[in-house]
């Protein structure tokens, strides 16, 4: 097992204090479109994916999945996806809309308790009985999407930006940007000479900052070794690409950050008004689970077709390779022949799965062995991700 260093163990546990039974992420940082196109879902296709805030595993319900498992060790993001199924089952779209949409409403707490509440597990009953609140628009962070470690850390920059660096004018005009060449000619001589301070610089690069991200110590290991300039100029290099590479009009992934809502013309797909009726007669097929992925797929019907593994692999390459190991073993043993797994990661290059010795067919085998990657494909996609904060994105298909 991988020895950890004094500052390692430390920042585990700084990890784990502020993830343990926390809300961490409020909106998934991971760009569906990408997936769709990477995993080309079908009725006949049983997906697991990792819940996070749920957003995704709505989605792929509406791009055509038979079946979609949403599995979560946190309690909590599952409580948020039972929180946004029982809103669909009970709310009008407009309703709907106001919740998750605007992030606050007044009427929160009444949606809540004469409606939702009905549809929602005893566990998550127990956690949004005591913060339904966070819907309800009052205080610092007034929109939801401020709530949560990410929403959290998103209010400090957000909150920076635009009392020390004057900057709310320039986002103002980055929002109503019709065009890539007016995005790029605001960020340029509006935003950028303003942003990059020693200070920010420094802020970004702590590993305190990235963990209200989500972001373990490994993958920030990851990018100060693979990446020139380490994590300051990772960030900068992703956001120029956002503001100056990619369309920003449909970008509801930054643009929820920096208004605190979204809006009807930039939303995930599971909040557009075309979509409600038709995902609502979808939620059958949706299935939460709280559990470790392993224990999931151990106990599941074999025969999953999609693996969506998001990047928490990252970290148990690290601090956790023998646990990687029973996933795969478990992956492996639940998969039908000729499964898809997509993952994402910090590091630009990943080579932690080639040689993990896996069990397959009576036999213990490198798993880089049994992969069959679609390289081209994925890069090509990971060029057009509208978050890109992740350093590298993964197509790869299971022995037949």
């Amino acid at each position: 097992m991988t020895r950890l260093s004094t500052g390692q163990k430390l920042n585990n546990r700084i990890f784990k204090a502020v993830h343990h039974r926390n809300l961490i992420y409020n909106t998934c940082w991971e760009d569906p479109a990408l997936d769709r196109v990477a995993l080309q879902l079908s009725a006949s296709d049983r997906l697991m994916v990792i819940t996070s805030a749920g957003c995704n595993a709505l989605d792929y319900l509406l791009a055509g999945a038979g079946e979609v498992n949403a599995v979560d060790v946190n309690p909590i993001q599952n409580a948020l996806l039972e929180l946004k199924r029982g809103a669909l089952l009970s709310l009008d779209y407009k309703s709907f809309f106001e919740l998750f949409g605007n992030g606050q409403t007044p009427q929160a707490r009444q949606m809540y308790f004469d409606a939702i509440r009905e549809h929602l597990s005893p566990t998550a009953r127990t956690y949004w009985d005591k913060r339904i609140g966070f819907f309800l628009g009052r205080g610092w962070r007034k929109s939801f999407y401020y709530r949560g470690t990410s929403g959290f850390l998103a209010k400090l920059v957000l909150t920076n930006l635009t009392m020390v660096h004057r900057l709310r004018e320039p986002m103002r005009q980055l929002l109503a940007a019709q065009t890539i060449e007016e995005q790029r000619a605001i960020y340029e001589e509006k935003v950028k000479p303003r942003i990059w301070t020693r200070f920010l610089k420094f802020f970004l690069s702590r590993s305190f900052t990235l963990t209200l991200l989500g972001v373990p110590w490994p993958q920030r290991d990851q990018i100060i070794t693979q990446y020139p300039g380490g994590v300051a100029q990772f960030i900068r290099d992703s956001l120029e690409t956002v503001l100056c590479q990619l369309p920003f009009r449909d970008n509801y992934f930054w643009r929820v950050y920096l208004q605190g809502h979204y809006t009807e013309e930039a939303c995930p797909e599971y909040l557009k008004r075309d979509n409600f009726d038709r995902l609502r007669s979808l939620l059958p097929r949706l299935k939460i689970h709280t559990n470790t992925v392993t224990n999931f797929l151990r106990s599941t019907e074999p025969g999953l077709t999609r693996f969506v593994l998001l990047d928490h692999m990252d970290w148990m390459s690290h601090a956790h390779p023998q646990g990687l190991v029973e996933e795969w073993n478990a992956i492996l043993a639940s998969a039908a022949p000729g499964a898809r797994a997509i993952f994402r990661s910090a590091g630009l290059k990943v080579d932690f799965l080639d040689h993990l010795r896996v069990s397959y067919r009576g036999q213990t085998v490198e798993l880089g062995s049994l992969l069959r990657y679609h390289r081209q494909l994925a890069a090509e996609l990971h060029a057009r991700d509208r978050v890109h904060t992740y350093g590298s994105f993964h197509i790869t298909d299971l022995p037949s």
